[in-house]
């Protein structure tokens, strides 16, 4: 679910919870510049609350969407302006009746956070407002079981005598039970979820525009484990996000953070440490307390690129630097900070950097190849822009037939957008002859591809180093989108400026003029 600020959070999953580190990170996402967030809920079982709405016979029975003890729902029921004869037993309207759904925020409370109307809904299943379809919509509950034979009954009658303000909620609404369960102890299993169910990690599988991706530990003084590490670094590479890897729990000071660094065995171009912890203020408890720092530098990061978007290469990066509210649980030095650079651990800052050269965010492949652009973060981010715009904006290609007459139109079309990010100063170690390279011809795309429908795109893109190029082939399909990693011949480059390449024209062209940060 997307969020865009921490109230809204709280309004959809009920804020902060001490077992949940989910919640914390959400809360220094926002605090740190974060704009827009996509939360995913994970359980290890769990079983949602029910509203039990009672019928002259039988009994209406809802149940939450949400799991868990947290889900504080409550229900009217009223017959208002359902008769426009006036006759109670209006043929029309025996069965049918208005529902509220309120989800308040907590047990006894009267502040609504999220209400839901259905007017004239019925019991009766041949009607369009039959209740059970009509909750199909609803983002609360669902009808649970049979529909009775007859209507809820009222929950609040206004001619009562009884009534009064002490009772109101009492007389007014159905609450739900007590038979909502949290379920067991989160585990790896349950973080890394299943890719055909579309649970746990690959529920964000649909999701566009994924930036970074960060997995809280499940709970403070534990990590998240090598198979859940490894499971979303793969996702990551697929869908060309970044993953943000808390430091281990165990690096309690510089020294010790450096020593463990070179034994690091999980390394990615598509991964991204930043070192120490932080402690913040933790408002259930009302003390400081250490916590890992992913959410605070995702939203540091995706701070950053509004100040310098990911294609503006040729401007100054600029200083990765949080916001007030946290500290370092560790004190570091510049010769310490250097010193897991080399690693490819970054460093985070809560003041500006007094020296001359600034360190810029490096990968956790970094340490391995730290001198190439796989080393370092933005050259990654302007790829993954590159590419998932490319692939977005070629899936027209699907829906038609992928032949020869197709070469060209894309060709163009991928040309358009790269000239356009060249002029931003996206590839400025090369020339504009020499900056990339789009080739949509015979020569990737055989006999073979346009009887399967597949339609191949080679793209050359420089790099940050004159000279350096990175290849990728991108290939549609019914199917879907399949992008691989491509040799490079520096022979070949010229063809960028080939006429038979660039000057077909075509007022079909799907154009991105403006490329926006993932």
């Amino acid at each position: 679910m997307y969020v865009n600020s921490f109230a809204e959070f709280q309004q959809e999953f009920g804020g902060l919870w001490q077992p949940s580190m989910l919640s914390y990170a959400v809360e220094q996402f926002f605090e740190q510049g974060g704009r827009t967030a996509v939360v995913v809920r994970v359980a290890n079982g769990g079983a949602p609350a029910t509203l039990e709405l009672p019928c002259e016979t039988g009994v209406l029975t809802l149940q939450s969407l949400a799991i868990g003890t947290r889900e504080y729902l409550r229900a009217a029921v009223d017959f208002d302006n359902l008769s426009s004869s006036g006759a109670e037993n209006d043929e029309h309207t025996i069965d049918s009746f208005n529902l509220v759904i309120q989800r308040v925020r907590g047990p006894g409370s009267e502040r609504i956070e999220v209400q839901e109307t259905h007017r004239r809904v019925s019991i009766h299943p041949g009607t369009q407002r039959f209740v059970a379809n009509v909750l199909l919509e609803s983002k609360l509950v669902r009808v649970r079981g049979d529909v009775p034979a007859s209507r809820p009954l009222q929950t609040y009658r206004p001619t009562s005598a009884l009534f009064s303000q002490a009772n109101r909620q009492a007389a007014g609404y159905v609450l739900a039970g007590n038979d909502g369960d949290d379920g067991g102890q989160l585990t790896d299993y349950d973080i890394i979820g299943s890719a055909v169910d579309r649970t746990g990690l690959f529920a964000l599988a649909e999701t566009e525009n994924v930036g970074f991706v960060y997995i809280p530990p499940l709970a403070r003084d534990t990590d998240v484990g090598a198979s859940t590490l490894f499971v979303a670094e793969k996702f990551c590479r697929e869908r060309r996000a970044i993953l943000i890897v808390d430091p281990p729990s165990d690096w309690q000071d510089a020294e010790r953070a450096t020593a463990k660094a070179q034994q690091l065995e999980f390394r990615s171009e598509h991964a991204v440490m930043y070192f120490p912890r932080l402690i913040a203020l933790d408002r259930l408890r009302a003390r400081s307390e250490i916590f890992p720092n992913g959410g605070a530098v995702a939203g540091m990061l995706a701070r950053a690129e509004e100040q310098r978007p990911a294609w503006a290469t040729s401007a100054p990066e600029p200083e990765y630097v949080l916001r007030s509210g946290v500290r370092l649980h560790v004190t570091l030095s510049e010769i310490d900070r250097w010193r897991l650079a080399t690693h490819g651990i970054n460093t985070l800052r809560s003041s500006r950097s007094p020296m001359a050269v600034r360190l810029v965010p490096r990968t956790l492949a970094g340490g391995i190849n730290g001198a190439a652009d796989s080393g370092y973060l933005a050259p990654q981010r302007l790829f993954s822009l590159v590419l998932n715009s490319i692939e977005r904006g070629t899936r027209w290609v699907t829906w038609s037939r992928c032949d020869a007459t197709m070469w060209p139109r894309v060709a163009r079309q991928v040309t358009d957008f790269l000239s356009d990010l060249a002029t931003l100063g996206a590839f400025p170690a090369a020339s504009a002859a020499h900056a990339f390279m789009a080739v949509c011809d015979q020569r990737i795309n055989t006999a073979a591809d346009i009887a399967m429908g597949k339609l191949n795109v080679l793209v050359v893109l420089a790099g940050s180093r004159s000279g350096h190029y990175h290849g990728f082939l991108i290939t549609h399909s019914a199917d879907g989108c399949v992008m691989k990693r491509a040799s490079v011949n520096q022979l070949e480059l010229p063809l960028v400026s080939e006429p038979k390449i660039l000057s077909v024209a075509s007022d079909e062209f799907i154009r991105s003029r403006r490329a926006q940060p993932l």
